[in-house]
This record gives C-alpha cells, structure tokens and sequence, in this order.
C-alpha cells in the first residue's frame, strides 16, 4: 500500500542549524531513486546537493529557491510503495547515513559531538594567556520559560545580552533561528532605550538626508554571508590584532614560476609558491600557526599547518582550507590549490573544505590594490597579506633598476606573540620572496 514518507532537512554538521534553498532539482510529481539529489542548499559553510533517502513520487516540496529551513524542518514528501516483509524481518524504508547526521523519521538524527577547533589538530603545546572581556549573561527578561534553541543560538544571544522571551522565531512552530536573533541584534543596535525608532514617528517617510526618495534596497544578511559578518564581528571584538608589512623585490620569484611546471605539464601558479614560502615560514615560526582558547585561559599551537586561502565566487569570499599543506610539495600545494579554487567558483565546497584552517594566505593583489589591513578569520592568530606585483624603479645590486615589487603584510594576534616575532616571520617571506632558492634552506 502507498504511504507518504517525509525527509527532514538533515543535521550538515559543524553546528549548522538551518539552511537556503537554492534550487529544486525535482518537481511535484516526479520520480525519485532512493539517494537521488533532490535539492541543492546553502548553508552557512558550502552549497550541497541533498539525496532523497525514499524511492516513489514527490508529492509536495517545502519551501521555494531562497527560503530557509530549520534542520529537522520536512523538505520533501514522497509517495512510497510498501512492500510486505516476510514475519519477523524489518521493513525497508529508505537508505542509511548519507550524510552527517543524517536519518530518516525511523532512524533519529544524531548530532555529532562538537570538534576542537581546527579539527584534525591536536595542539603542540598550550601556553597560559589571559582571557578576552566576555560579556554577561542575558539579564532577566519577562517571566516565562526561556524557548528552546541551539545552542549556537544560545550563545549568541547570551554573547550580546539578548534575552531569547523577547524574539519572536520564524522557524518550524515558531522556532527561534539564528537570523531571527541576527535580526534582534541589529534592531536593538539602531533603537538604542528610549529612541523612538524611525517608523514609528509620525509623517512622511524621509530619505537619510530627509528628502522624499526611492526606497533602499535590502539584501537579507543570510547564509554564507550571515556567517561572514559574524565571524568578522567576533574576530573584531575578540583579537587584539596589529599589523606590520615589507616591500620585496619579487622579479626572481616570478623568474622561478616560469621555470616550474607540475609533474603533469600544468604550470605552478605565484600562489602556491607563496603557500609552499608560508608554509616553511610557520615552521620556523610556530607562534602564528596558533589560535586563543579563551575558555581554558591556553594559547594552542597546532602541529599541523591547514592552509586557508582567500576566494573570490560569484557567492561571495570563501576561505578553502589545504589541509596538511607542511606535508605536501611545492607542486601538490599546487594541485591542490586549483582544486579548491575550481570547486569554490563552482560552488561544490564541502563543510570540511572550508573549515579547520589554522593560517590564511590572502592574495589581493590580484584586485589590484597594493596593500590591506584584514581582519583576522577568527579563531586563526594571523593572516598573510599579498598585493598586486608592479614595476618600480628599485636599487638593485647598488644600481637604479626597473623591477617587480611587492607588498608584504602581516595580520597578527597580538596575545600569541610579540612584535619582534611576527616581524621575524615576515622577514623571513620577504627573503625567500626575494631569493627563491633560499627555500632549498627549509627542504
């Protein structure tokens, strides 16, 4: 006999709690295979395709392109045929774990246990440092039970002294999400007590400079873009960073690029010599493959070099992490670093390539610009800086030369080292930056 089976939007892992539709792959009506795509979601660390755990007809779909969904929320409803088991044999009913966390309504989800940040790490060594200014709890706010919510959730609230009574929650039987208590913050920012907000006064609407105009445009802060803003905003708040940078000569940088290729004839791109230079930096300099661990008052420092780099898509920045990027070679820093690329301008990154970085290169060179102050992707305690390559006129070997320069920066925590350490780290780039062959030293 037919019945109808639901598949809830399951738990993508890294405490992600909700997700965007971005396109339906199926339409009401169709037939689906057991772990057929579905639909395509974006979550706050990557864009994937879900497969349906239920073979039958789609009966109904949950949502349109650009709704959000709580994890748990149904997603599709599908038509199935129930087959007769022999006594005492289980019926089957869809397929098993596809992804993390993922069940069906038979089989309960199971959220993983949270991971240390960065993931595959284990730390080196922990080093005492005293804690950021945490702020309080939520004060008493009114009476009643405080709604239940992740704790991701939870925490951000507390973290900006939100009390959760007073936010309404757009999700699944009144849910409280996370872009609900984003929404909350920024509404409590802009009507500080006793301001009475601006569409409540009474009149004519206004522009910002009080003439009648056209409405602003409003882009909903969601997604990726959601979780950038916050990551920015806690990086901001938590990390005493500081700067410092070099200009290097990098005419025989760019002369040994021309003179590699990887072992399949494709070229070896500036990117991954930078990376391959970085690398054998934060071995000399182990301070900044770092992060703070507030909680236990510990500066940790990770044995593993996971490599972020920054990417621009037509999503948006996207920071793909090369994982184990000390044990690879020049050439497969360089493969890798194509692969990622490619599948960030795709849009196909997974959770775990985005995620567990413990350094981030940043080549903004290639907009054009010479030199920038970045904010740190918390909770890594620096960030390599690369502007554009230009000629300029250069003392070179005692002489007035036309050569290629650079600018060098270096973003930097400054709880996990001082100033003299950070700069020996940035020196030590500029030099192989400046002689290559001085990377066979690090070999």
């Amino acid at each position: 006999m037919p019945s109808v089976r639901e598949f809830l939007l399951p738990d993508l892992g890294e405490g992600l709690t909700e997700a965007e539709i971005v396109r339906w792959l199926v339409a009401d009506g169709d037939m689906v295979a057991v772990d057929q795509p579905v639909v395509e979601v974006e979550t706050a660390k990557a864009t994937v395709e879900l497969p349906c755990p239920y073979a039958g007809v789609v009966t109904r779909r949950y949502g349109g392109e650009g709704d959000v969904l709580a994890v748990g929320a149904p997603l599709v409803a599908v038509t199935v045929e129930e087959t007769a088991a022999p006594a005492g044999e289980p019926r089957a009913t869809g397929s098993g774990s596809v992804l993390v966390g993922y069940g069906t309504r038979e089989t309960p989800r199971r959220r993983p246990a949270p991971a240390a940040v960065p993931p595959a790490a284990v730390p080196a060594a922990a080093v005492p440092v005293r804690p950021a200014p945490v702020p309080g709890s939520a004060p008493a706010g009114p009476a009643g039970p405080v709604p239940v919510v992740s704790p991701l959730v939870r925490q951000l609230a507390r973290r900006h002294g939100l009390d959760l009574r007073s936010v309404p929650g757009s999700g699944a039987g009144g849910l409280i999400l996370r872009s609900d208590v984003d929404a909350a913050i920024r509404r409590a920012e802009r009507e500080p007590a006793g301001v009475l907000p601006v569409a409540a006064v009474p009149g004519p609407a206004h522009g910002p400079h009080g003439s009648d105009g056209p409405e602003p445009v409003r882009v909903p802060l969601r997604g990726r873009r959601a979780a950038a803003a916050a990551k920015f905003s806690r990086s901001r708040r938590e990390i005493p960073d500081a700067t410092c940078w070099v200009e290097a000569d990098a005419t025989a940088l760019l002369e040994a690029r021309a003179a590699l290729a990887r072992p399949d004839g494709a070229p070896i791109g500036l990117l991954a010599l930078l990376a391959r230079i970085c690398v054998a930096g934060l071995a000399r300099h182990p301070q900044l493959n770092a992060s703070v661990d507030t909680a236990r008052e510990e500066i940790v420092r990770w044995p593993a070099t996971h490599l972020g780099f920054a990417a621009q898509s037509a999503r948006g920045l996207t920071v793909p992490v090369v994982r184990d990027a000390h044990l690879r070679d020049t050439a497969g820093l360089a493969a890798e670093l194509a692969r990622l690329t490619a599948a960030a301008r795709a849009g196909t990154l997974t959770p775990a390539e985005v995620t567990g970085g413990t350094f981030t290169l940043n080549n903004y060179g290639v907009f054009g610009v010479d030199g920038s102050t970045p904010i740190l992707n918390h909770p890594e305690a620096a960030m390599l800086g690369v502007g554009r390559i230009a000629e300029k006129p250069w003392v070179h070997e005692g002489r007035l030369a036309v050569r290629r320069t650079v600018q060098l920066s270096l973003t930097f925590d400054h709880r996990v080292c001082d100033g003299a350490e950070a700069a020996g780290f940035l020196r030590h780039v500029a030099d192989r930056v400046e002689r290559p062959l001085r990377l066979l030293e690090d070999l």
